[in-house]
């Protein structure tokens, strides 16, 4: 019996089809559209934007990559931490396109800032107030090194802010998840409740990404969303500890990407009780909900993984540091023999072993213990006593592969998410331009 992907997430997730997935909740104080400027050539939606009317504060979290993209250096000079607006484009990452690149970029900032100023004085006060460019931010994502079109996404920023929808719907969230998709095979979201003091705090969040996945981060982009009133430090400092054991804890090809990019607005519209600091016992039902949805878009990056057919949790147990157990664990988990081995179903626990070792930590040999699903398969530096490879081989062709590397020389742990390589992420990378 093959255990379903869908159930390692929340269980409110659906995704064995494109139009079944989580319904997310209307953040008030967010709008959004999501409409097409032909870069892909299809007429596929490529333009997605987030506008808040009353602004919003935000943090974000980037690329350690030494190559970054035009719009990612764009974002690292707005000092600003009360933002306005957030436009995505896909197809063409802005990555290694020059000054043409990064003054395209201008040209769109500038068009995006009159547009949305023409809009904030036809609200229904009639109060007109200017929407600068260093209220806004930028994602790209796509294919580094051709020239950016910046041309054809200025021509549709009208009609994208036209169509700005207040009332954020299960098709509204579908369509702007389905925009800024690149490789991925569907939408990725979740949402989660909590409350801070009396009052009820909502939390919707997107991402794409399916490959060039490594910590740190990856060609992913994540957009979270919340009512709740926190000031942009605290914002700050909470997306950060959650980053590190959620999006920072998955790989699918060891390649970290130019362009990727976690973010979370709070648009302020619940008076929630005042937070004085991010040790305030009031964040700790949100940073839970954070943590739960970004481990759960995470879990939906390494499940559409390029070509997976397999998911697979690493837990690393018994080492001295976490920083241990997270080095042994991706170790493995970017291992190309090791995923080339879980992908054609052979329980060749011998590359686990070999992955363990080349981690360059201080482990001791004799002292790790080894299981694979329920089964022990190796201790006290050789193969288990009990050990049944016809067992392990049955286990071995479920969806969802458990692996516990037992180190037995110290508390700390770590647990590490990736999926399979199979003949299709060769495929897929190979004609990725074509």
């Amino acid at each position: 019996m093959t255990l379903n992907l869908k159930n390692l997430l929340n269980p409110k997730v659906k995704i064995s089809k494109m139009g079944e997935f989580q319904e997310l909740q209307p953040i008030d104080g967010l709008e959004i559209s999501a409409v097409s400027a032909d870069l892909y050539g299809d007429g596929r939606d490529d333009l997605t934007l987030f506008y808040f009317r009353e602004g919003a504060n935000f943090a974000a979290t980037y690329t350690t990559s030494k190559v970054t993209s035009a719009s990612i250096n764009w974002n690292l000079r707005i000092k600003r931490h009360f933002i306005k607006a957030l436009m995505v484009n896909t197809q063409n990452a802005n990555t290694f396109t020059g000054t043409k690149g990064a003054q395209g970029l201008k040209e769109i900032a500038v068009a995006l800032s009159k547009s949305l100023t023409l809009k904030s004085s036809q609200t229904p006060k009639g109060v007109s107030e200017v929407v600068k460019i260093t209220d806004l931010l930028f994602a790209s994502t796509g294919i580094i090194g051709e020239d950016f079109p910046y041309l054809k996404i200025k021509s549709r920023i009208p009609e994208l802010v036209k169509k700005l929808k207040v009332e954020q719907n299960k098709f509204v969230w579908f369509k702007a998840a389905s925009a800024i998709m690149t490789t991925d095979t569907r939408p990725k979201v979740a949402y989660e409740e909590c409350k801070i003091g009396n009052k009820l705090i909502k939390i919707s969040g997107i991402a794409k990404g399916s490959g060039m996945i490594a910590p740190n981060m990856a060609t992913m982009l994540s957009f979270i969303f919340t009512n709740a009133d926190i000031p942009s430090v605290f914002l700050k400092a909470v997306l950060k500890k959650v980053v590190a054991t959620t999006f920072n804890s998955i790989t699918i090809d060891s390649d970290t990407s130019t362009n990727d990019m976690v973010a979370i607005f709070s648009t302020g519209k619940v008076k929630n009780s005042k937070i004085y600091n991010v040790l305030d016992p009031k964040l700790q039902d949100f940073e839970k909900a954070l943590h739960k949805l970004c481990l759960n878009l995470a879990k939906q990056i390494v499940v559409d993984g390029e070509g997976a057919k397999k998911f697979i949790e690493i837990n690393v147990v018994g080492a001295k540091s976490q920083s241990m157990a997270k080095s042994v664990g991706f170790s493995v988990a970017n291992s190309p023999l090791f995923k080339t081995a879980i992908g054609a179903g052979d329980p060749n626990w011998g590359r686990i072993m070999m992955a363990c070792g080349k981690a360059g930590e201080d482990i001791v040999a004799n002292k790790i213990e080894l299981k694979i699903g329920k089964y022990l398969v190796a201790e006290k530096g050789k193969v288990a006593k009990d050990y049944n490879e016809k067992d392990l081989k049955e286990y071995m062709k479920w969806d969802s592969i458990s692996i516990e590397i037992n180190l037995n020389i110290g508390n700390a742990s770590y647990s590490v998410y990736t999926c399979d390589f199979t003949h299709d992420y060769i495929d897929i990378n190979a004609n990725y331009r074509n």
